[in-house]
């Protein structure tokens, strides 16, 4: 029998899912949702296509005691909805700050759950943070918007390699101060 590792990181209450600690059975529909090129175009990490192993790479990441990054899955299966809705998390920097990153399943699109989850782990501020930063590739500004409406400032345009594109694309970088 296998069982998940148990995790020291909070559940976290939003109105439609929780935000829990990544589990081994969600590898499934991580694969499925994070395997969409639609997705992993949007982030940094995820390659296209995704290679066997990556996610459960992802997860063994996730649930290491060492990790730098805190991470989430949007789980919606209490509220009727998706066990795996997409997946938040906080990688520490130094100085009480963290950078947030997030995806969200196609099918959840423009339904407010990406917002929902900012807002969320903004609220509950799992790891103390007084200040979080967060970048978005350009040609994505619906993520733009989640985090302009969850309060994030404009603060300049970078550029960030993307492994699914194998390119450098231009970024718009934000801050938020939680103090």
């Amino acid at each position: 029998m296998k069982l998940d590792i148990v995790s020291s990181q909070s559940v976290i209450e939003a109105s439609r899912f929780v935000l829990r600690p990544v589990r081994r059975s969600d590898a499934g529909l991580l694969r499925l949702y994070s395997g969409d090129e639609r997705v992993a175009r949007f982030t940094r990490t995820i390659p296209h296509p995704l290679p066997p192993g990556a996610t459960e790479a992802f997860i063994q990441r996730a649930q290491n005691p060492d990790r730098s990054e805190d991470v989430w899955v949007m789980d919606g299966a209490d509220h009727g909805l998706s066990e795996v809705l997409g997946v938040i998390g906080l990688d520490r920097m130094e100085r009480d700050q963290s950078q947030i990153g997030y995806w969200v399943a196609p099918a959840f699109w423009n339904t407010g759950i990406a917002s929902e989850a900012v807002h969320a782990l903004l609220d509950a501020n799992p790891q103390g943070c007084r200040t979080i930063f967060a970048e978005v590739f350009q040609d994505n500004p619906g993520s733009a918007r989640v985090l302009t409406n969850a309060g994030f400032e404009y603060i300049g345009d970078a550029e960030a390699f993307s492994v699914a594109r194998g390119a450098k694309v231009a970024t718009w970088t934000y801050l938020k101060r939680l103090d």
